[in-house]
């Protein structure tokens, strides 16, 4: 009788174990959420996150309670790029968004030639965005209707504003950030106005050895927006993305102010993001950012290499961690952090 106690008190306490190893190992995650996905985006409503990124010939939303359990999420194309026209190539950093009760995805597309990219929107009622009829709004652009990729849209004070990447002109060289103002979800009705254009060494890494016609190219992309407080941080890709040198800046804004008004971003001279050989992530940029399920903590989704070299290809995975605030109420977001880190997942989860 003694013996059979004693052994299932041990088989008690071995499970017991197992039960907390398992419980630990659920609370914690490690980096890529996927093996790859360039230009991550995420949003968060009716409990679930919505996450996408660039499929090329696609728009594909995933559905999940556990934004670190991506990989076992539903997963669901809402739309199929036609086989020619003008959007029917290269669709290129979607995002998922809700305005005026609606679903709208705004993405980048061309007709197989780059110079001909622009941002192009569809539209959904439904309040699930997996579900429901996704409609073609057409192309978004400003009266000059130049060379546009990485739209995001956001509001501020009842007003709706677009930023994105484009051209100065009709020839590539180098990549600038606009702001203009929308009417409706799917049409701009003022001036494009540009917030922010490679300024700083750290900016100015994209040689392209390999392509004598267009030898180096400048680059600030991917904008996205940040509030905190009084503050709205633009935050963007500065560099190349075929480099290891691919890195976060920030433009900031006052929420109220005329955002239309250049005079009113103040541009930061360095990068607030940037590689780490020693963790093993080279070039991480075009982020996005969530709150928490229990909304105390703040997180960054961005992609990255695992090697040096990588390039803007099928290497690029996305990757989250937390991030605080500076004194100063600028965004810290530390270093990227290595795969083999385990990470608590968000508060709340």
């Amino acid at each position: 009788m003694r013996f059979c106690l004693r052994f299932v008190f041990v088989v008690m306490v071995v499970l017991c174990l197992q039960g907390r190893s398992f419980a630990q190992q659920s609370m914690t995650f490690h980096n890529p959420l996927l093996s790859t996905g360039p230009d991550p985006w995420v949003v968060t409503a009716n409990g679930f996150y919505y996450y996408m990124n660039s499929t090329q010939k696609n728009l594909t939303i995933w559905k999940t309670r556990d934004i670190t359990d991506l990989q076992h999420a539903e997963k669901k194309v809402v739309w199929e790029a036609p086989e020619t026209g003008a959007y029917s190539h290269d669709i290129w950093a979607p995002e998922l968004h809700q305005l005026d009760g609606r679903w709208y995805i705004y993405f980048a597309a061309d007709d197989g030639k780059n110079e001909s990219h622009r941002i192009y929107v569809i539209e959904n009622a439904s309040a699930d965005p997996l579900e429901g009829t996704w409609t073609f709004k057409g192309k978004v652009s400003d009266a000059t209707d130049k060379w546009a990729i990485d739209a995001s849209v956001f509001e501020d004070s009842g007003q709706k504003y677009m930023v994105w990447s484009g051209w100065e002109g009709d020839n590539d060289g180098e990549q600038r950030i606009y702001i203009a103002h929308l009417k409706d979800p799917w049409t701009i009705d003022s001036d494009r106005v540009l917030l922010s254009y490679p300024k700083y060494p750290w900016e100015h890494v994209g040689d392209l050895p390999n392509r004598p016609a267009m030898p180096h190219v400048n680059v600030n992309e991917g904008p996205e927006i940040l509030k905190h407080d009084a503050d709205i941080f633009l935050v963007y890709s500065g560099s190349a993305c075929w480099t290891d040198y691919y890195e976060l800046g920030v433009v900031r804004a006052k929420s109220g102010a005329n955002l239309l008004d250049a005079a009113q971003w103040t541009k930061y001279d360095h990068a607030f993001f940037k590689q780490s050989r020693e963790a093993g992530v080279f070039g991480p940029g075009h982020n996005g950012f969530f709150k928490s399920p229990d909304g105390k903590q703040d997180w960054i989704i961005y992609h990255a290499n695992p090697k040096t070299g990588e390039g803007c290809g099928r290497f690029r995975s996305p990757r989250i961690q937390p991030f605080s605030w500076n004194a100063d109420g600028t965004p810290q977001f530390g270093e990227p952090l290595s795969t083999g880190q385990e990470l608590p997942k968000p508060s709340g989860q």
